[in-house]
């Protein structure tokens, strides 16, 4: 500190390189760190500087420097000795000075003046010499004209000024300070030189070290404090930003959560164990005192365990109290009809404490009451089922008659041992007593092709029980092989078995159920299919009835349709090739050899449409895994299905809710019955159906991926046009298939596509496209004709007229094309369906989507065409795909708004532009692209207006790989145009 005296114009020059050291002192302050500073104060020669010595106001000794010229054309300069800047790179100088008034001097003159200047020298080492650097401006740089804000007169306030200057940027080891005076009268009482940084802190679990800005804002990265650790399916380390001021700027980003057993603390500063008898498992909340029947006996327990004889179950929540396996059921009640036996029985008197209570049924078969006994294997049927028993009440049929069981009933629940077995109930002996009646008819042939067989046989006497029905096994005859077997039911004495090998020997038998179960096979019979090339029997006799004037109009019975629909298509299967001239045309046609499509609704008893083309199934091949959605009428699961014999394979299950009737019945049935008659790889594939038990089921095969519409916004961007095309060549051709065949679907549409894993696309739903219900999820519109069609699916002449061809289902294809190169845009976006029909009505068409190649959008335009047949036949088609995908440079050829024959709607496809949204998350949203928000506000973009300037590599940094993603973002952000004002943006 220095103390101003009085002029002295005629002090003694101090030697060259004589260092002086101010008041030395040591600050720490909140947000600022002062250095250690030894002010080596060089004069320049000549300079009028001198040093004085003096005493505080606390009486301590002080060294000041003053000045005071006579002459202000002279610049006389100071300098400090060398100060390390310790890696900062802004420094401030905090100077105190006192400056005489011009007027007040004894010698005033023009050149005096009020300020002087500060300037710094930068260097790596302490080189600094009574000549170097040079005593100018250059190479000094100046930092600032430093004026007084107090200034002495005589007989005013005697005061100080303080100023604080900042330096830099500063680059090298050290640096110099330099006074200069030019016409001032001063003196030079302390300078302080400090940089700022950001202390140490700890927030949100994190910490976060010491840091020195070197920019305008720092990023500072972090760590998890003590107990704590990243989290998060996107752990990043912490962050935060040091402001220039030394102080931390918002809120750190952290992922940072304290581990299972601890909780945060001290305003999240720290993490705190969880005491004993309390536990913290998750992430989230604090720690809380464990639940029931459990306890922790050490500090920071994740999990309270067990008390002894109690469990939890794999998918009790840790928060869960700890609950124990039931006791046995009670008081079993038997009812026996002949070999059906109906077992109910009361709750356990202890559930363990848990809701999750089941039954499981356990049968063994004993030679006598008191004799060994053995499980009853698969032959015994459980309704509903044998085991997960929800209810009470089981009915166990399939025994065998005059035959000692005995039942137990366990009870289960959640905590119950890993092999399943609870708590058994006390056994139940029971003996059956009626027989079911044995077949010994000989089963005899009626046709034979080269794929089914038509079998009946006689219907023996029944003097005292009715037969309900018939149950065929058929087992393929292979040498050297195991034999696969098959099952049939059937409500009368004949069966048409089909989907059979060609030139194949089978064996087959036939048994009987009565209300007490079924009874034994009877004998095999031995029956071949026809090899290639061979006619039907009785093929001549069949035409020579049809030439002869066999009448067609009666209506066929059970036992003569098979003959009947031979002898009416015969004659006409030319016409039948023609998908256009209806959807109701029976199967098997002569001449070529073309099958066509029946509709199961012209069966006088469509349950006969559902024998003949669907192969039922027994319930214990099918194992059901989990419920996958919902159907028009019932639960849609996923399963298992192991035929005996064959692979294992997923398979997807419709059931038939409870309560139905029996339109409902047929109904859901038909679709097995439409379905069993295609065979295609673009087809979805019926395994078979389920109706000798509850619930009625349809089995297809199971598509990993799920509908074509939702697969596809869930990997939007994700496909090449040559792999989108090779989905809708598959399309097109099970289309083909279908049309040639003379079926119209009716409800084409991305919804009703399925993808497997392969990506291989398949045509379904072929049950509701007639029964549009009005609860429908996809909008629908009331034609003039009645009932619900798919209004953005359709063609215009069967919303109109319900005119529903292969053309209309071509036209449905058209709008699949634009799904699917739209990546399940919705077709008319939000338009009402009324505009969509106005619109097609003015010859306005879809746009080509964003990237679509100029071909397919044309393809697409083909398929619209509001004269139906000008529409190209999926033929067509399948033939111009084709060519696409051998020629994949012409998928380059983008298309054009405005191409093709017809004005596009008002396009619609163009995303919105930033400057239309409130933030980047909005904008983000709309183009549905939200899953990069936390990347684009991390690095910044906070600001829809920061958002001009970015580029495709810029996307790459943000996370953006995805070629698809990143056009759709720079095709939105390039909408941002530039005004015709220099330096000026407009939004």
């Amino acid at each position: 500190r220095l103390t101003m005296g009085p002029s002295n114009p005629g002090s003694i020059l101090l030697p060259l390189n004589s260092l002086y050291t101010l008041h030395t002192y040591y600050i720490m302050m909140c947000h600022s760190w002062s250095f250690m500073v030894s002010l080596l104060l060089t004069f320049r020669p000549l300079s009028q500087w001198e040093e004085v010595s003096g005493l505080d106001e606390e009486n301590n000794s002080v060294r000041t420097y003053q000045i005071c010229q006579m002459d202000g054309a002279s610049s006389h300069w100071l300098r400090s000795g060398l100060i390390q800047r310790r890696g900062a790179s802004q420094v401030y100088v905090e100077l105190r000075f006192t400056m005489i008034e011009c007027s007040s001097r004894v010698t005033h003159h023009r050149s005096c003046k009020e300020t002087f200047n500060l300037f710094y020298y930068q260097a790596d080492s302490d080189e600094a010499t009574p000549t170097h650097p040079s005593w100018m401006e250059n190479p000094y740089i100046k930092v600032d004209t430093v004026a007084a804000d107090f200034l002495l007169r005589k007989g005013g306030e005697r005061k100080f000024n303080v100023k604080t200057l900042r330096l830099g940027p500063l680059s090298k080891r050290g640096f110099y300070l330099a006074f200069q005076a030019q016409g001032a009268c001063m003196a030079l009482l302390s300078a302080r030189v400090f940089f700022k940084k950001c202390p140490a802190l700890a927030s949100s679990l994190s910490s976060f070290p010491e840091t020195v800005p070197r920019t305008l804002v720092q990023e500072a990265q972090g760590v998890c404090v003590d107990n704590a650790a990243q989290q998060g399916p996107r752990p990043r380390p912490p962050k935060l930003f040091c402001g220039e001021d030394g102080q931390w700027v918002g809120q750190p980003t952290t992922s940072c959560g304290c581990l299972p057993g601890y909780e945060p603390a001290d305003g999240h500063t720290r993490c705190s164990a969880c005491s004993v008898g309390q536990f913290r498992s998750g992430s989230g909340g604090q720690c809380q005192a464990c639940p029931g029947f459990s306890h922790a006996v050490v500090t920071g327990s994740p999990v309270c365990q067990c008390r002894p004889g109690y469990l939890r179950a794999d998918s009790d929540t840790p928060d869960t109290p700890c609950t124990r396996p039931p006791s046995a059921p009670r008081s079993i009640v038997t009812q026996i009809n002949d070999t059906t036996v109906t077992l109910e029985w009361s709750e356990p008197m202890d559930s363990g404490g848990r809701t999750d209570l089941s039954y499981s049924v356990e049968c063994s078969l004993c030679g006598s009451p008191r004799g060994p006994c053995s499980p009853c294997g698969d032959s015994v049927s459980y309704r509903p089922s044998q085991r997960g028993l929800l209810g009470r009440r089981v009915v166990v049929w399939g025994l065998m008659p005059h035959t000692t069981y005995t039942f137990s009933i366990q009870a289960l629940n959640g905590v119950s041992t890993s092999n399943g077995k609870g708590a058994p109930s006390d056994r139940v002996n029971i003996t059956t007593s009626h027989e079911v009646p044995v077949l010994l008819s000989v089963i005899r042939k009626s046709i034979s092709t080269e794929s089914s067989l038509t079998l009946h046989w006689s219907v023996p006497a029944q003097p005292h029980y009715t037969i309900l029905q018939y149950q065929l096994r058929y087992c393929e005859t292979r040498r050297g092989e195991e034999q696969l077997c098959s099952y049939r039911e059937s409500d009368s004495n004949q069966v048409v078995l089909s989907d059979l090998r060609r030139a194949t020997q089978y064996e087959v038998q036939v048994r009987a159920r009565t209300m007490a179960g079924y009874g034994s096979f009877s004998p095999a019979a031995s029956f071949r299919t026809l090899p290639d090339g061979k006619e039907r029997p009785r093929l001549h006799s069949l035409r020579g009835a049809c030439q002869y004037g066999l009448s067609i109009s009666e209506r066929p019975t059970k036992s003569s349709r098979f003959l009947l629909v031979l002898c009416v298509l015969g004659p006409r299967h030319s016409r039948m090739k023609d998908p256009e001239l209806s959807d109701k045309h029976g199967q098997y046609l002569l001449g070529q050899g073309v099958k066509v499509y029946i509709d199961p609704f012209t069966y006088e008893d469509p349950n006969e449409a559902v024998r003949e083309f669907a192969k039922e199934i027994d319930v214990s091949f099918v194992k059901i895994e989990e419920v996958i959605g919902a159907g028009e009428f019932g639960e849609v699961c996923r399963g298992r299905l192991k035929v005996p014999g064959k692979k294992e394979n997923y398979v997807a299950i419709k059931t038939l809710k409870s309560g139905y009737t029996d339109k409902q019945r047929r109904d859901f049935l038909s679709e097995a019955s439409i379905m069993g008659q295609f065979q295609h790889p673009n087809i979805i594939h019926l395994e078979g159906i389920i109706t000798a038990s509850c619930p009625v089921m349809i089995l297809t095969e199971f598509m990993e991926n799920g509908a074509l519409d939702s697969f596809l916004r869930l990997n939007d961007g994700q496909f090449t046009p040559i792999q989108l095309v090779g989905m809708l060549r598959g399309i097109a051709s099970g289309m083909k298939y279908l049309s040639e065949m003379s079926y119209v679907h009716r409800d084409l549409a991305a919804r009703n596509i399925l993808v497997n894993s392969n990506l291989v696309c398949k045509v379904s739903d072929f049950g509701l496209s007639r029964f549009l219900q009005e609860n429908s999820s996809d909008p629908t519109y009331t034609s003039s004709l009645g009932g619900k069609i798919p209004i953005r699916w359709t063609a215009p002449e069967a919303i109109a007229f319900r005119k529903f061809t292969s053309a209309s289902d071509a036209w449905s294809y058209g709008i699949v094309m634009w799904e699917v190169m739209s990546f399940g845009e919705r077709p008319y976006w939000d338009m009402s369906n009324q505009d969509v029909i106005n619109a097609i009505e003015q010859d306005y068409r879809l746009p080509p989507p964003p990237d679509c190649p100029t071909h397919l959008h044309q393809l697409m335009l083909d398929c619209w065409q509001k004269e139906r047949s000008a529409r190209p036949r999926f033929a067509a088609i399948v033939s111009a795909l084709d060519k696409l995908i051998r020629n994949p440079a012409s998928l380059k050829i983008m298309a054009q708004d405005g191409a093709g024959p017809s004005h596009p709607l008002l396009d619609q496809r163009a995303p919105p532009a930033p400057s239309a949204c409130g933030s980047v998350g909005e904008w983000l949203r709309a183009i549905k692209m939200e899953r990069y928000e936390d990347s684009f506000l991390q690095a910044g973009f906070t600001s829809v207006d920061l958002l001009a300037q970015i580029t495709a590599e810029d996307l790459l940094r943000l996370g953006v790989i995805l070629a698809g993603h990143q056009r759709k973002i720079l095709s939105s952000i390039q909408t941002l145009t530039m005004t015709k004002s220099p330096g000026t943006i407009r939004f």
